[in-house]
This record gives C-alpha cells, structure tokens and sequence, in this order.
C-alpha cells in the first residue's frame, strides 16, 4: 500500500514537474513595444541535400512568415552554405540531392517569403564549385534573383558583379529608411570576398548618401567559435570524377585567388568605415561574439551562428534542429536583444520546453553608440 502511495506521489509530481516546464515556454514575441526584428538563417546546407531533412526549412520559413506581423520583422538574413555542394550530379553517402535539386529546392523554400517580407542570401563555400585554378562559378544567379520578390527589388540600392562579371545578389546592397528613426544598408559580401567585392564594399559604406545608415554586414567565413576572427589562406576544393565505394573523391584543398579571412574584411573593410555596426556570419559550427571599435570609435558587434552541426551532425542528423536567430532592435535604436528559437521544438507541447536556448551564447543584449 506504502509502495504504491509513492508511485502515486512521484506520478503526481512528474505531472506537475511537465506543467511547469510547459509553463515556462514563452511564444516569440517582442519584449518592447515598437521594436523591429531581423531573422538570422544559419547554414541550410545539412537540410537540403537530403530529402528527409527538406521539410524542416519549409517549417523554418512558414514561422518566419507566420509571424511577420508578430515580430514585426523587416528583413531575413542567409550567412551562406545553402546548399551542400554546387557541382555533384550524383548521389552518394554524403546526401540524396544533385547539386540542381539542391538549389531548386532551396530556391523554393525561400519563395515563402516572397511578397511578405525582404530577404537576403549571402554565398557559402558549398555554394561555389571551382576548377583547379580556383576560380569559382556558382549556381545561385539562376536561383536567386532581384524579379521573384518585389519587396526585395524595391530595397536593392547596390550591387557589384561575380567572378564571371555578371550583376548578380551574391554582392548587394538593401536599403531600408527610417526604423525606428534611424536608416539602414543591409550588405552581403561573398565567402572569401575577393579584393575587388571589398574594395566595393567600402566604397558603397562610404558614399554621402550612406554616412548616417547603420550598416549591418553579411559574410559567410568572418568568426569563429572561440570568438576570433579567421586568418589564414581562402580554398575550397572540387569533387573529382570518381566515385569509390560510393564516396565521391575530393582534391587537395585549392587557394582561391584574392579571397580573404576574416580579419582581413576587417581590415580591409569593416574597421575603416564609420558606419559598418553589425556584422553576421556562419561557416564555423557554434556560436561566437566579439565586439572592437572602428576607426571612428564606434563599436562593431560581430555575430557568429551556425547550428549545422546540432540536431545529429551532417550524415546522420537532421540538419539543425530547425534553430534561428532573432534580432530585435529596441525602440531606443541603441539597443538590440538576440535570442535563439526553434520552430521545430516550439510546435508541439512535448517539446516546447527545448525551443530556446536560454545560455548566455545564445542570448544576450548588445549596444550600439
């Protein structure tokens, strides 16, 4: 009788113990009134080349749109990677989708947002192939274009053109005024920018008509997740024409020729503009932060977020756990808080309890001057 009292007690306090951690789970929503946010994607890559994990960026984008209004979002931001590999017509044991199906799919995942909010994509390294020179070609042209969402025609300002001298997004300029009293250029720069995108890029920051914006920068390879800037020579390689016991045989790393580091965007780029603030990335797996001052003496926030390796790892996970990053800019213009949610945690009840990530990596508040 005593023995079955107990189980009753720790059945009622298991109950209990579920209701409060259910409890506890807070819908996103905007801590300030008249707040704005953006929306961080991290690396895609792990979802899209395999069929089974495609749904889970449907989801990712369907919250991003469900709640547009509730967030007040005003702009989605890519860091790269948005497929697993530009050049592969076959399928091997790293991913069921050619390289085609790969970017028409992800092409087509974005297109939720089309007519509902502007979004950007910066490019990754798995978004390029390259020849044994290094020299780059890519697939996203076709994919991503300025004609298929009219709210991001409407923003673009800017642009310069690819390795093969076409005007393409992978190098853009969006410009929205007057959020929350202050103007924004939100900029993508390339994976391993080449000189001539970086001497652009400081161009563009430095025209008169910019001097005012705040200028939030998007680049795939800038941080890493011990919170420092990369260094080091820029290589991808290419599959070789070979597949041995159903892998596919890659080459020796390649250096891409002009490619740079991340400190050497800083350098170059990010430290000599007065008004380059916010600068976001993914690449590396994890989290990281940093913040120096410019050569104006403001103060740059720079981002990593990259969850590709969450949810299981890239062969056998399931992409990422569905995680995003929310901005949201404070009504006061200086302040920004950064949270971390997963759509795919935070549909269901018996989940919910994991949707954020609440360890001071992945939120926290940051200031502008």
């Amino acid at each position: 009788m005593m023995k079955r009292f107990f189980v009753c007690i720790g059945l009622l306090l298991g109950v209990v113990s579920l209701a409060v951690s259910q409890d506890k789970y807070k819908k996103p929503a905007l801590e300030q009134k008249g707040s704005w946010s953006m929306i961080m994607v991290p690396d895609l890559q792990n979802y899209v080349k395999w069929q089974r994990n495609q749904p889970l960026v449907d989801l990712m984008m369907a919250w991003i749109v469900d709640n547009i209004d509730t967030l007040n979002i005003k702009m989605v931001m890519g860091v790269g990677d948005l497929v697993e590999n530009d050049g592969k017509i076959t399928n091997d044991y790293d991913g069921d989708q050619t390289s085609k199906s790969q970017w028409e799919y992800v092409s087509k995942a974005f297109s939720k947002l089309d007519g509902k909010v502007p979004y950007m994509a910066a490019t990754g390294n798995h978004d390029y192939s390259i020849d044994p020179k290094g020299n780059r070609t890519s697939m996203y042209s076709q994919f991503f274009t300025t004609e298929r969402n009219h709210l991001n025609q409407k923003l673009l300002v800017q642009n310069t053109r690819n390795e093969q001298g076409q005007p393409t997004l992978e190098n853009s300029a969006f410009e929205i005024k007057g959020l929350n009293g202050k103007d924004y250029l939100f900029m993508t720069v390339e994976f391993g920018p080449r000189d001539t995108v970086l001497a652009w890029a400081h161009r563009v920051a430095a025209l008169p008509q910019y001097k005012n914006h705040r200028v939030v920068l998007a680049t795939h390879e800038y941080l890493n997740a011990k919170d420092a800037r990369t260094t080091g020579k820029i290589n991808w390689i290419y599959w070789e024409p070979y597949n041995v016991d159903n892998m596919i045989q890659k080459s020796p790393r390649i250096e891409l020729p002009g490619a740079n580091n991340g400190q050497q965007i800083w350098e170059k780029t990010v430290q000599p503009a007065s008004n380059i603030e916010l600068v976001l990335c993914g690449h590396i797996s994890g989290e990281g932060y940093r913040k120096d001052k410019n050569n104006a003496g403001k103060t740059v926030h720079q981002i990593l977020f990259d969850a590709q390796s969450m949810g299981g790892g890239h062969r056998e996970g399931n992409g990422g756990d569905g995680w995003l990053r929310i901005l949201e800019f404070f009504p006061d213009g200086k302040t920004v808080k950064v949270r971390t949610f997963s759509p795919l945690f935070g549909i269901s009840p018996t989940t919910r309890q994991f949707a954020w990530k609440l360890d001071a990596r992945n939120e926290y508040t940051i200031r502008f001057d």
